[in-house]
């Protein structure tokens, strides 16, 4: 059961995928996905390299990632403390299986 999730984001200009020129559909379910856990209990936090360079600094795991594979190691994703995933968003099977894991977190507080 999850119960919460911290996003370390690359520098982009906002975590919901709709800005700029070019909008990525699978950012955009990932906020969608964030959303819909935070609504279910999970504390998500999300921060962004190019708006809260010091979050990165002060998390020793991500600091470290950065140090050895540089930017291209972000996104850097965390469920309850663990990294669970690095250098990119979920895909759409991961993503249903984290509303499941979510969704347990509801009936189980309900």
């Amino acid at each position: 059961m999850i119960k919460s999730i911290q996003v370390y984001d690359p520098p982009m200009c906002c975590s919901t995928g709709i800005c700029g020129p070019d909008i990525d559909p699978d950012l955009v379910e990932f906020a969608s996905v964030l959303s819909q856990l935070a609504a279910q209990g999970v504390e998500v936090t999300r921060f962004n390299l190019g708006q809260q360079p010091m979050a990165f600094v002060e998390n020793a795991v991500v600091k470290g990632l950065l140090d050895t594979d540089g930017v291209e190691v972000l996104p850097v994703i965390f469920w309850d403390g663990e990294v669970k995933r690095k250098g990119s968003y979920p895909d759409a099977s991961e993503r249903a299986s984290w509303l499941h894991e979510g969704r347990s977190l509801e009936s189980a507080t309900s």
